[in-house]
């Protein structure tokens, strides 16, 4: 059964993928293939170097995600123009990494995506898990987690899906505002659940 696993930034979506991990499930993460799609030699920093140009590498040669950031971050279609260079990539690579772990065949396969539903991704999955955090708490994980400012946090969270409109629209939630003891035996409980199914 594949799965789509979302929250919002800062609602603990990785601890909630890794406790998946341990229960066997195949974890397919959108965030390491998107750094994956712009690593040198790979056509996607190819792609976003011709448009963008060659100041957003490092001496390296690799992506400078800084440079990249202050041109895309106050600009929409910029930003607009990255994602439609990558989004194709990450699709692509994420497929063959899911046909890859069928043929493992797994109890689940967790697709775990931060922007599951900006992307309208929810149909490519058969059920939903939100990772929930009230928005407080939220803020206050995030600005502890980037050192950042409670403007630039909240700056942050408002560039997503308010995360209690994708807890109306998930299949099951996770509640990730207690222990990680409470967190776990939700994770099992889920897991007994759809691997069942």
């Amino acid at each position: 059964m594949i799965i789509g696993l979302t929250g919002g930034i800062a609602s603990g979506k990785s601890t909630v993928a890794s406790m998946f991990k341990e229960l066997g499930c195949v974890i397919i993460d959108a965030d390491k293939v998107a750094r994956d799609v712009v690593k040198p030699g790979q056509e996607g920093l190819e792609a976003v170097v011709h448009r963008f140009g060659p100041q957003i590498l490092t001496q390296e040669g690799e992506l400078d995600r800084k440079a990249l950031g202050a041109i895309i971050f106050h600009n929409e279609e910029k930003r607009k123009e990255l994602n439609s260079i990558l989004h194709p990539l990450i699709r692509k690579q994420m497929q063959r990494e899911k046909e890859e772990a069928l043929q493992a065949n797994p109890p689940l396969i967790i697709m775990d995506i931060p922007l599951l539903f900006e992307s309208q991704l929810e149909q490519t999955v058969e059920a939903v898990i939100v990772v929930y955090v009230p928005p407080n708490q939220q803020l206050e994980r995030l600005m502890q987690r980037d050192q950042i400012s409670r403007e630039e946090a909240r700056r942050k969270m408002d560039s997503q899906m308010p995360i209690d409109e994708k807890k109306k629209r998930a299949d099951f939630i996770i509640e990730n505002s207690g222990s990680l003891a409470e967190t776990r035996t939700q994770v099992e409980a889920i897991f007994t659940k759809l691997s069942k199914e």
